[in-house]
């Protein structure tokens, strides 16, 4: 990628990423990929102060779609205070000023949609980044078969497909009008999460991640009550055949006890052979399946209201 970078971003024994949301499902799915790979650790922020870990080999990123994220400005002008190496990633605001008062390099890019959507941009602008500086080393044949296989998905998943023969459309009408939980391990842990976000935003519906085997020593006790919950819940397990094979072992007895239970599951399996293929097609599953499921709540899947009530009762409080 062509973006100029100080030649001292390379002496870094830590990363930390700041943002919220969109943008940050990026980093913890770069961190996910990353964590048995990477030279040094990385850390996703969410909040308005600065880690105290922060120094002069700290590498921090602030990513924000809109560059007006208040938590990501707020930890960001806390950066800036610090001998950490720093950058930018966003279409402009506040966050693209602050960085050009500063001297700061930022990775600017143009995509009108929501945040959320821009997903593609907060995750491989830094992939990049890393690759560049020699944080991370991801084969050229994985981006080969990430491609590949997202053009394969949106070719089974998209919207002139029929039911019948549309992986996402069938999932959709079997988690609509059912509180939906979602279990993920390993590198689709945070896939999970992705997941959880999405059928939040997109389909303005109650959603819940879990993560193995964490869940295994307290999520499967709590099976029997609410009683409702093997009626109206219905559990999704992400799954690679690439993960642990105690992990893989921990599916299969989980899904035992949730029929036990009388709660519904469904498994769904990573596309493609590399880490980064199976992430990027779990998550491009996940987006249409949330689409679909907006179109049978009949909501329109792109405004947030709840979001933007809560930002302006934010703006008129002085702290």
């Amino acid at each position: 990628m062509s973006f100029p970078l100080p030649p001292n971003y390379s002496s870094v024994d830590k990363a930390v990423i700041l943002g919220m949301g969109g943008s940050a499902i990026g980093g913890d799915l770069l961190r996910s990929l990353t964590l048995e790979k990477s030279k040094i650790p990385i850390l996703v922020h969410r909040d308005y102060d600065l880690p105290a870990l922060v120094n002069e080999r700290t590498l921090v990123i602030a990513s924000s779609y809109s560059g007006n994220t208040e938590e990501t400005l707020s930890s960001f002008s806390q950066a800036l205070k610090t001998p950490a190496k720093k950058l930018v990633i966003t279409t402009g605001g506040r966050l693209k000023a602050l960085a050009d008062e500063s001297s700061v390099p930022a990775f600017c890019f143009e995509y009108a949609a929501e945040p959320r959507a821009a997903f593609g941009y907060s995750f491989f602008s830094v992939l990049g980044l890393f690759q560049r500086l020699g944080i991370i080393s991801i084969e050229s044949r994985d981006i080969d078969e990430t491609i590949r296989v997202l053009k394969e998905i949106t070719a089974r998943f998209n919207h002139d497909v029929p039911l019948e023969t549309n992986p996402a459309k069938q999932l959709a009408t079997k988690l609509w009008e059912r509180l939906i939980i979602i279990y993920g391990a390993g590198i689709l842990s945070k896939v999970a999460f992705r997941w959880k976000t999405q059928f939040n935003e997109n389909s303005k519906t109650s959603a819940f991640s879990e993560c193995f085997s964490e869940l295994n020593h307290n999520a499967v006790v709590g099976y029997r009550f609410p009683e409702w919950l093997a009626e109206k819940g219905v559990v999704v397990m992400l799954r690679s055949p690439t993960l642990h094979p105690h992990i893989l072992v921990r599916y299969e007895v989980t899904a035992e006890l949730l029929t036990d239970a009388g709660i519904p599951h469904e498994v769904v399996n990573a596309k493609g052979e590399s880490p980064l293929a199976q992430i990027m097609s779990s998550v491009l599953f996940g987006d249409y399946v949330s689409y679909y499921l907006a179109l049978l709540n009949g909501v329109d899947p792109s405004p947030v209201a709840a979001i933007d009530y809560l930002k302006r009762r934010l703006a008129e409080v002085n702290i």
